[in-house]
């Protein structure tokens, strides 16, 4: 017989609000979307159909994974940023919409810098999911973008996203500057290093949403005790990678502003420190010059 659209997506909704999701109605029509292939935009006109049973089951299966605490972009694969749809799934850590802000900070550093000390070469770090390296590929363009990751299963999203996405992005697996050091040694120069690392503190990690703590890689959580493990590798070995007047632009924790310009002021290669803050007013990134 099947079920009206309509019906279909009050009941999601309920079963999701009574599991603790946030967005109830948002998941339950996207998840409605996804199942049809069809934009969220034409949604009211289906509300009358009625689903036959084969898509009704397709559907409520979707519902469970997603009720289970398994995030939506992991049953769709599809996340935006920057406006670019980037594939993601279980291997990567799901891009944040606060993580543009970096992106949009690096923008401003380019165009500042046009014609003067022109960003040319650019490192992103533990870069996952590819999105900031592709994003920069994608929109700034010019510019020669290199990434690194330990994990083989993130960089095989990260080229993937850089096929789908049609730019150029040279991938190097390995932990963090290492894939460098061993292949250049330390002739590898980049006039700017980006990175988002993990940098949440260790005792933290089980106080977090399920859709976080018990599906996103921990590899791309666990900053350590303090939150500062892969800061404090970073501030110290990026200035070799770095041209003169070069720059470090890392994501931050909203607390951490403090602790990272106090590692990075006794590292002593650094000339200026800068902190940029969120749309929500919270502290987001750090640059650093050298």
């Amino acid at each position: 017989m099947g079920l009206p659209v309509r019906e279909i997506l009050k009941i999601a909704e309920k079963r999701l609000a009574d599991a603790g999701c946030s967005n109830p109605k948002v998941d339950s029509e996207l998840l409605f979307c996804y199942l049809m292939n069809i934009d969220r935009n034409r949604l009211f006109m289906h509300w009358a159909d009625i689903l036959p049973d084969d898509l009704c089951n397709r559907f409520f299966s979707y519902l469970d994974t997603r009720t289970s605490g398994v995030p939506l972009q992991y049953i769709t694969n599809k996340q935006e940023f920057m406006g670019i749809e980037f594939f993601v799934n279980e291997n990567v850590l799901i891009p944040r919409q606060e993580t543009e802000i970096i992106i949009e900070t690096i923008f401003e550093i380019v165009k500042e810098r046009k014609g003067k000390s022109d960003i040319k070469k650019v490192l992103d770090l533990c870069t996952g999911s590819g999105a900031i390296a592709v994003s920069m590929a994608a929109l700034c363009g010019g510019i020669e973008v290199a990434a690194s990751d330990i994990s083989a299963a993130a960089l095989s999203v990260a080229r993937k996203n850089a096929q789908n996405t049609k730019v150029k992005v040279d991938f190097f697996e390995g932990d963090l500057f290492t894939p460098f050091q061993k292949r250049f040694g330390r002739t590898a120069k980049f006039d700017m290093i980006i990175s988002n690392p993990p940098y949440i503190r260790s005792s933290v990690i089980p106080t977090l949403q399920i859709e976080i703590k018990g599906h996103e890689p921990m590899l791309a959580l666990d900053g350590g005790e303090d939150g500062l493990d892969f800061y404090r590798t970073i501030v110290k070995e990026a200035p070799a990678y770095l041209k003169k007047d070069g720059i470090l632009v890392m994501e931050i924790g909203y607390d951490q502003a403090d602790a990272i310009t106090e590692l990075a002021s006794a590292d002593g290669a650094y000339q200026r420190i800068g902190i940029v803050k969120d749309l929500a007013g919270h502290d987001r990134a750090a640059v650093l010059y050298t």
